[in-house]
């Protein structure tokens, strides 16, 4: 009888025994599972949501996110002129005086690439009158990536004519007269568009000595010599403007205004 228990007991163990092996060997295979690292093409990120975006008059419009470039989506938009638009404006480059219906003025979204290679949005008011064909111009531009260093209202300038050429904007409407005259610019009803200006000033002798605008620009009224953003006649925007049925200030005669294209006919 006392072997027959003895007996027992030896195959209790042995069966204890085995029994530990395996589940230590279940939990090293469970520890291992746990430390497998995935790879790469097992952590693919969700794909970014698109996003809404309201135009400011309630219309939506479908933007999708853009990656990798620190670009914006690029947008081209006419519209009437807002209340918020109009604010900023109204004191500066709508003066109290102006004879230019607020109705006759567009607000336009231009996307642009600027002199980083990136895609920038800028905004510009113009006549409305010529408004359709001034998006379709910097749609083109944009298309062959023109490279336009900003495009801000000019009221961002406090509608300082001087202060936006001297920092390179672009800029269209502002209701003042031309520079050393009493006569009206036709910037004044949104049918004038200055590009890159710095490069491209307008050098004149209206104060009856030789001016150069802006005053920063000194450096690029030698035309016969060859510098990036230089607008001739052999230059793209210029072919683009003038295809649109725009003048271009270079071609004047008596003063020079090298930024500045014009379509007075609308």
């Amino acid at each position: 009888m006392k072997k027959k228990i003895i007996g027992a007991l030896v195959v209790l163990g042995a069966v204890v025994i085995s029994a530990g092996f395996m589940g230590e060997e279940l939990s090293t295979q469970e520890a291992a599972k746990k430390s497998v690292v995935p790879t790469p093409q097992e952590t693919l990120p969700d794909k970014e949501p698109s996003i809404s975006a309201d135009d400011g008059d309630g219309n939506q419009e479908e933007k999708s996110e853009v990656q990798d470039t620190g670009a914006e989506e690029p947008i081209f938009l006419n519209s009437e002129i807002t209340d918020e638009i109009f604010n900023r404006m109204y004191g500066k480059s709508y003066k109290e005086d102006c004879r230019v219906p607020r109705e006759e003025l567009r607000y336009l979204k231009l996307a642009h690439y600027g002199f980083d290679g990136m895609v920038h949005q800028g905004e510009m008011v113009v006549n409305a009158s010529i408004a359709d064909e001034v998006l379709e111009i910097f749609k083109e531009l944009y298309e062959i990536r023109y490279p336009i260093e900003k495009m801000l209202l000019i009221d961002d300038y406090d509608a300082d004519d001087e202060q936006s050429m001297a920092d390179n904007n672009s800029s269209a409407f502002n209701y003042r007269v031309i520079s050393g005259t009493s006569k009206l610019s036709n910037h004044s009803k949104g049918l004038a568009i200055d590009i890159n200006p710095l490069y491209n000033p307008y050098v004149h002798s209206n104060t009856g000595t030789k001016a150069c605008e802006p005053a920063n620009a000194a450096a690029y009224t030698d035309r016969s010599l060859e510098f990036d953003h230089k607008i001739d006649e052999a230059d793209e925007c210029y072919r683009i403007f003038t295809e649109h049925g725009f003048s271009w200030g270079g071609s004047w005669s008596r003063s020079k205004d090298y930024q500045h294209f014009e379509k007075v006919d609308g």
